[in-house]
């Protein structure tokens, strides 16, 4: 398996995985304040949101360039 390929397959699987989850979330430490010796930090969460048609998106492309790489030869 070629290259292509592989970053093909790999697209499809994005595209189902955004599809499926819809959302992810992390958390960053955010410093507020230092006043001397105290420090002040906080932890955010974060959401991030993948829209349907980024996940539909990525299906598309990753079958185009996997059809495409498999009529080229």
């Amino acid at each position: 398996m070629n290259v292509v390929k592989i970053l093909a397959v790999l697209l499809i699987i994005a595209g189902l995985s955004g599809l499926v989850y819809g959302r992810f979330s992390y958390t960053k430490e955010t410093q507020e304040a230092k006043i001397g010796p105290l420090e002040l930090s906080v932890n955010e969460t974060q959401t991030v949101y993948i829209p349907v048609w980024a996940g539909v998106g990525a299906i598309v492309a990753g079958a185009g360039i996997l059809l495409f790489a498999s009529k080229k030869r």
